[in-house]
């Protein structure tokens, strides 16, 4: 049994003291690879590094998260398009639309998406999208895109049922991670309609720990967590569910080689 990681950030300082052994304890669980997405300049240099000391398994990503969209845009945006010139990699993200903190910059924040997806599309990349009290604004602004092509990840999905068919019918897929095991999270009962082949797992760790760790500082070997609720939701063994979901995960993320 395989597991990938779709969405993990083990370049966090959490993860300073300890990441060999976070990513040794992953793989003693099955997981096998680890997707690395980008938040801005300020800690690329801990990505490529976690990348280089790991590279048979941790793959980065390039692009700047919404969150990050601020007066230097621009500057952050080139720094961006420089990396995607240097060299190559598995996909532009997280990139994408939060209106939950701040709404000061939500034009800049549409012009940073647009932008990026457009490299995506030039690349033949796969996006990797963070969406927060924006997910109409975010479908909106991916519909374009992906009706020429570009597919994707809406990461962190945690929506309804009609929500998900909408994003399905995009073609893009589903980032599920922590939250399904969450009980008043409902998205148990969203999964029940949806087919494995629009799922990838992840944990975004160090943050939405699943149960029974909730609280605590999540990592990548809690994967198998997320794997066996979706298993007990659709009522199917653990391995069926990893099957699926990396076989997704591949057909997406075609360059898993970093280079």
């Amino acid at each position: 049994m395989i597991l990938i990681d779709t969405h993990c950030h083990l370049y966090s300082e959490e993860f300073n003291n300890d990441v060999e052994a976070i990513i040794f304890r992953a793989k003693e669980n099955n997981v096998k690879k680890f997707l690395l997405p980008a938040i801005d300049s300020t800690t690329h240099a801990a990505m490529f590094e976690v990348e280089k000391n790991f590279s048979n398994e941790c793959f980065a990503m390039i692009g700047l998260h919404p969150c990050s969209v601020k007066e230097n845009v621009e500057e952050e945006l080139m720094l961006v398009k420089q990396w995607l010139d240097k060299r190559k990699f598995i996909a532009i993200g997280e990139i994408g639309l939060d209106f939950y903190w701040d709404k000061t910059f939500t034009e800049q924040q549409y012009a940073a998406f647009e932008m990026q997806m457009q490299w995506a599309l030039n690349l033949q990349l796969p996006i990797v999208i963070h969406t927060r009290n924006a997910m109409k604004e975010t479908i909106e602004a991916v519909t374009p895109f992906a009706k020429k092509g570009l597919k994707g990840i809406f990461h962190c999905f945690g929506e309804s049922y009609e929500i998900a068919k909408q994003i399905i019918d995009l073609d893009f897929l589903l980032g599920i991670g922590g939250v399904v095991t969450y009980k008043k999270s409902g998205l148990a009962e969203t999964l029940k309609n949806i087919s494995l082949q629009h799922i990838v797992l992840e944990t975004d760790a160090p943050y939405l720990t699943p149960v029974p760790f909730r609280g605590k500082r999540n990592e990548s070997s809690y994967l198998k967590y997320i794997a066996e609720k979706i298993a007990e939701i659709k009522n199917i063994s653990v391995e069926e569910v990893a099957n699926n979901t990396t076989t997704n995960a591949e057909k997406l993320f075609r360059n898993f080689s970093g280079e």
